[in-house]
């Protein structure tokens, strides 16, 4: 089993999409970079991320998590991955995507937490200083 922890997706969108996302509905997705902040503290645990990278690549067609929906999409990509073995900071992450000024997508992956989202428009893809230096203090 692999270790439990937090990571961050980024992802590509390479044009303008329009996905429905489970119950959340419709959402639109701009071109550019966007960040999810997820956790795997359950079975498994960071072995989620491979999960993530086989839904990004076609080669996994199940929809559990909102996340999916958009890693699923022909326009999307897996543009990197960050984790965080044994470190439970995805809430601790979220809020340093909203401090670095980053735009939230209302809601999403955030149905067990009060965060209002876990995805995040990014200005590139790469991830903001504000959340890099959050991810060091958590050592």
């Amino acid at each position: 089993m692999a270790e439990p922890g937090s990571y961050v997706l980024v992802v590509a969108v390479e044009s303008p999409i329009t996905i429905t996302i489970g119950a959340l509905g419709e959402r639109e997705f701009t071109a550019g970079g966007y960040a999810y902040v997820g956790s795997a503290f359950g079975p498994g645990g960071l072995s989620r991320v491979d999960r993530h990278r086989r839904v990004a690549s076609g080669d996994h067609d199940i929809r559990h998590w909102h996340i999916d929906y958009l890693l699923g999409a022909a326009q999307s990509g897996l543009a990197s991955v960050e984790t965080y073995p044994n470190k439970d900071i995805e809430c601790v992450l979220a809020t340093a995507f909203a401090d670095a000024g980053c735009t939230p997508v209302a809601a999403f992956g955030a149905s067990d937490c009060d965060c209002g989202s876990h995805l995040w428009k990014l200005g590139g893809l790469s991830l903001p200083a504000a959340v890099k230096a959050v991810s060091e203090k958590r050592n």
